[in-house]
């Protein structure tokens, strides 16, 4: 059945491009406080049209262009938006076309790339915006041949009238289309009736990315520009003196300039700029705490054991609940800082004028970029203008903007426009991090085996509170106690793949296959036991977990790998719930010459509708990639407020052949879309730890795996650098 939705012109609001001979319909992903349509031209699209987040136009040629507000940086955004434009359009596909949107807080409202969040945000904003231009053209083109609209069909960007035998293609209407006034109530599709929506499409810039087109910040070039590369201080530390005699002899070097503790070598090109910055001599003297690793280890004992906690979730009576158990399980976590490591390093163009500031460059949130911008520089968010660039990676390290007020800076210092370029050094040097943090959890268990208590804390640093107290198995357990203590490191920290969860996911599973193990259960029945009581009679409230959904996932991946059901495949599972998505992985391990080979990963996904399979598979493979490359080699260590490794020689990736098979499955819940960009990278590192312990007998308690005694010996049929 079709539905039925209100379109008011909070909504929408229909723009005629009369110029142009186009309809253009413009659709808000948040709201739209505009009260009536406007008819205006193109020219006035463009520069009067408010509170917009993105427009939808056709041609006369029968065209289709949408202008997609969030920065895509490899999560296929570019693709999947048109892709739900265009199937409630019921446009041809090989019309459509999709451009990157400038920033424009006026028209937009949400130019976040972050959270997986964007295909949530706008799923029904999308889909209304298509079909109320599906509306208008059919009743522009049943106007013409004076029929009914109802007696009218649309097919890949052509109307039918199947009594009179006439059509027309969308681009020929178009122009009548832009005079007629949108509904308030438009009907979306029966998700049954999908063409697009579901089926494999490849991204739409492949090709410009194949041939090398100019698409990333670091392409970007404008003529006259000048280029810097910038001297950072340590963590903790300030600058003393400089010597900048030597850098400056060097040809092509234009300047050497300070700010905000830094140091900043401006000239002609990077080249010269590397070899200047390596000759600068910095002294620099402590501004604080100068941590190192061997500190912070330390410091997580301390508060581990006597730090003041912050209470997150309390159900039951815990004390009891130890008191009386018939046994105690206990353990503790712990993982490194991480660097974000885009292959595309941190780089930002602006110009400052007398009046005005260009931006142009790759970032995850272009308002807070603009926002820095106007702090620096002095001038008003409204005179500033920016260019998103396509992303060469994010991970959360694009959703801070300290690269974009650099290059603020240097241009406001050198009246000119600059291009800030940091180096591989200078991004795990110079960067923000995923902080790194410690768990402890306690479990009891009666005489059956049943869990009657868990415990939780979580020890994390510039976080707030690093644990996910409304999470599985919350509501699962009668007597439970969370709580949170955190530390404020002078070292800078940031949102990293999943955060929090990239790593509290892999503690949490592992330790409930510790539990299991104690009370003689198979672990996923274990789980199985707490989501039927959580569903059955739910402890607390505020649970933020779709118990049924969580079920399903972790029966469709027993079934999907066979769980338990070949003495010769050591298995490891693992379920987590994030950013809206339910997923459940096992990890096969068989047994090569008396060593463990890592053969497959079975990842099952509940991210409601599958807009598209192709993009999911890459989000889905890319997760587990990430997830297990971190959890095995991922380390970044300091000393004197400096991470110790400084280039990928010592900060060791995951390799290509290093990768098992990867089989992706779908849950079909029925559901809109959810986040996908992030979830399937939580459950990957708890799943491959819990089959190790199934070939091995050897728990891995701290990342990476590649550091612990336990694995030594180990290589998953991996070679070791």
């Amino acid at each position: 059945m079709a539905t039925l939705t209100k379109t008011n012109r909070r909504d929408f609001l229909k723009i005629a491009g009369t110029t142009a001979g186009g309809l253009f319909i413009g659709f808000n992903w948040m709201s739209c406080d505009s009260p009536k349509m406007e008819v205006l031209s193109t020219e006035a699209i463009l520069g009067q049209a408010k509170n917009f987040n993105a427009f939808l136009s056709i041609s006369p040629t029968g065209d289709i262009v949408i202008y997609s507000p969030n920065p895509e940086l490899g999560q296929n955004i570019k693709t999947s938006f048109p892709m739900v434009v265009a199937e409630e359009l019921d446009a041809d596909w090989s019309k459509v076309r999709v451009l990157q949107a400038n920033l424009d807080t006026d028209k937009f409202e949400r130019q976040l790339t972050g959270g997986s969040g964007a295909m949530p945000h706008s799923w029904e904003r999308l889909r209304k915006a298509g079909a109320t231009a599906k509306y208008l053209l059919v009743a522009a083109a049943a106007k013409q041949w004076e029929v009914p609209a109802e007696e009218l069909t649309t097919s890949e960007s052509i109307i039918y009238h199947k009594a009179s035998g006439k059509k027309i293609g969308y681009g020929e209407v178009a122009n009548d289309a832009s005079l007629l006034t949108a509904p308030e109530e438009i009907t979306l599709k029966d998700k049954k009736e999908f063409k697009i929506i579901g089926t494999p499409v490849k991204n739409v810039e492949n090709g410009a990315i194949f041939k090398g087109e100019p698409l990333f910040g670091l392409d970007f070039y404008r003529e006259g520009m000048l280029h810097a590369m910038i001297q950072r201080p340590p963590f903790g530390m300030k600058i003393k003196s400089i010597n900048d005699t030597a850098a400056r002899n060097v040809v092509g070097v234009k300047d050497v300039v300070t700010f905000e503790n830094s140091v900043a070598v401006v000239g002609t090109s990077t080249w010269p700029l590397m070899k200047a910055k390596k000759l600068l001599k910095v002294e620099y003297e402590a501004d604080g705490i100068v941590e190192s690793s061997a500190d912070h280890d330390l410091i997580f004992k301390d508060l581990m054991a006597n730090g003041k906690a912050e209470i997150r979730r309390e159900d039951g009576n815990v004390i009891d609940a130890f008191k009386n158990a018939a046994q105690v399980v206990t353990a503790e976590y712990q993982c490194p800082f991480l660097s974000h490591s885009p292959m595309e390093p941190m780089n930002f163009f602006a110009h400052v004028k007398d009046d005005s500031v260009e931006l142009v460059g790759p970032t995850q949130t272009p308002e807070r970029a603009r926002s820095e911008a106007a702090a620096v520089s002095g001038i008003a968010a409204e005179n500033i203008t920016m260019e998103i660039t396509r992303l060469g990676g994010g991970f959360g390290r694009r959703l801070r903007a300290d690269f974009v007020a650099e290059a603020v800076h240097v241009s406001k210092i050198m009246k000119a426009p600059v291009k800030v370029t940091w180096s591989r050094e200078d991004d795990l040097t110079g960067g923000a991090y995923r902080p790194a943090v410690r768990y402890k959890f306690e479990a009891a268990l009666d005489a059956d085996g049943n869990m009657t208590g868990y415990k939780l804390r979580g020890v994390g640093m510039n976080t707030g509170n690093s644990t996910r107290e409304h999470n599985f198995p919350a509501g699962a357990v009668a007597n439970l106690l969370i709580d949170n203590v955190n530390y404020e490191s002078s070292i800078t920290t940031n949102a990293w793949r999943a955060p929090i969860t990239n790593f509290l996911a892999y503690a949490e599973q592992s330790f409930l296959d510790e539990v299991a193990l104690a009370a003689q259960k198979d672990p996923v029945d274990f789980r199985l036991e707490l989501m039927d009581k959580a569903k059955a009679n739910p402890v607390g409230g505020d649970l933020q977990y779709d118990v049924d959904r969580m079920i399903g996932v972790t029966k469709m991946a027993a079934e999907k790998s066979n769980w338990g059901k070949n003495p010769n495949v050591k298995q490891g599972f693992s379920v987590y719930y994030s950013h809206r998505t339910y997923v459940a992985q096992v990890a096969d391990i068989e047994m090569e010459n008396g060593t463990p080979s890592l053969k497959k990963i079975h990842v099952i996904t509940d991210c409601g509708m599958v807009v598209n399979p192709t993009g999911a598979d890459h989000q889905v493979r890319g997760g587990v990639v990430d997830g297990m490359g971190h959890a095995m080699y991922g380390n970044l260590t300091f000393e004197g407020g400096l991470p110790t490794q400084t280039n990928f020689d010592k900060y060791r990736l995951i390799r290509m052949k290093e990768v098992p098979a990867v089989d992706t499955y779908y849950v079909d819940s029925g559901f809109d879309p959810t986040g996908l960009g992030e979830p399937c990278l939580p459950p990957t590192g708890g799943a491959i730890a819990n089959a190790i312990f199934s070939a091995t007998e050897r728990r891995l308690r701290s990342q990476p795996f590649i550091d612990q005694k336990e694995f030594q010996d180990i290589n998953l049929g991996i070679k070791r650098a």
